[in-house]
């Protein structure tokens, strides 16, 4: 029932979902009012048989604020859907309603993987010269430790390998420089982590802004201040070099002839930045599967969501998550040890 459209979005993005998913066993459990929904469900003519209706009365709004919802929360279509993951009646959860709310709501209901982490990281699909490189944190912990820059380097490798299909993800730092001396306390102490920490992933070192683009590694991990600015820099200059363009090929006669000459390669490059593309960001860090979809996406935008949840369900997500955990506990435990001996 959330974001800007509602079912009338989210059931044809089901229904392609559907096509996407072609061959694997997935159902789908939706969850809002009734009415509306099978209002729609009939448009999509077969898929219906694959999806079940749990009727909820109640929605969360687009603006309410996250102690509202977790106070009147329960028993509405995001609560509902949380908890279903919750109990297991669903593999995961996708949602393009209130982020606030349903950060708030997924951490109480399905807690958190690590102590340490003050709230899940939100991962971003980042198109660049080499194909799709996660970016987290990107706006969910605005300041991070050494520790939970370490935890969103196992869940960011964990989350490129599972949705897109990298078997090793080269994993990055971002930081101002490459040197080792570079950067403030946390990032370096991070840093000396991953690299001593017997990880099972491919740590390359510190990253600068500009090699989020170029593709030089499949993972960067920043906290999520820097990555959210990032992340709003980057949207904006996308949106400015393409309305200069627009601009440039509508100047006049001439530049509309070249632009139609031009027109299959402009189709090529807004295919591999389009946002529809990429939507879908994973709440990382919780004890089950919860995907964000941006509030203003099309069908075809919720359908990708829907796939990354999917594509998470059926990997080894998890037990990856937890075996490299499990070295980080490890390397923290040895560190004091190791200076005392030295």
């Amino acid at each position: 029932m959330g974001g800007d459209h509602g079912p009338s979005v989210i059931i044809p993005a089901v229904a392609r979902a559907v096509k996407r998913l072609d061959g694997r066993d997935v159902r789908y459990l939706l969850h809002g009012d009734e009415a509306a929904i099978r209002e729609c469900l009939a448009s999509v003519g077969d898929v219906a048989s694959l999806c079940e209706v749990r009727h909820s009365d109640r929605v969360i709004a687009m603006d309410e604020k996250p102690a509202v919802a977790l106070r009147r929360g329960k028993g509405t279509s995001l609560w509902n859907a949380i908890e279903a993951v919750k109990t297991g009646h669903a593999n995961g959860a996708v949602s393009a309603g209130n982020t606030g709310a349903l950060m708030a709501v997924s951490k109480l209901l399905l807690r958190m993987q690590s102590p340490g982490l003050e709230r899940p990281a939100i991962v971003a699909s980042w198109p660049t010269l080499k194909g799709i490189t996660a970016v987290l944190d990107v706006g969910a912990n605005v300041t991070s430790d050494a520790e939970q820059l370490v935890e969103f380097a196992i869940m960011g490798e964990a989350f490129h390998q599972a949705v897109h299909g990298s078997t090793k993800p080269t994993i990055g730092l971002l930081n101002v420089g490459s040197e080792d001396v570079k950067g403030h306390e946390e990032v370096r102490e991070a840093h000396k982590l991953l690299r001593e920490g017997g990880f099972d992933f491919d740590y390359r070192g510190f990253v600068e802004g500009d090699d989020i683009a170029k593709g030089t590694v499949d993972v960067v991990v920043t906290d999520g201040f820097t990555g959210n600015i990032a992340l709003k820099t980057a949207e904006g200059t996308a949106r400015f070099i393409s309305t200069l363009m627009k601009d440039a090929l509508t100047a006049g006669p001439m530049s509309r002839m070249g632009a139609l000459l031009a027109l299959p390669s402009l189709k090529r490059m807004r295919a591999r930045i389009d946002p529809s593309a990429i939507n879908g960001g994973p709440l990382l860090g919780l004890n089950g599967i919860v995907v964000k979809s941006h509030g203003g996406a099309d069908a075809k935008g919720f359908a990708n969501a829907i796939k990354v949840a999917a594509d998470l369900a059926a990997s080894n997500y998890a037990q990856r998550i937890a075996r490299n955990m499990e070295r980080l506990d490890a390397a923290i435990h040895a560190a004091p040890e190791a200076e005392t001996v030295a």
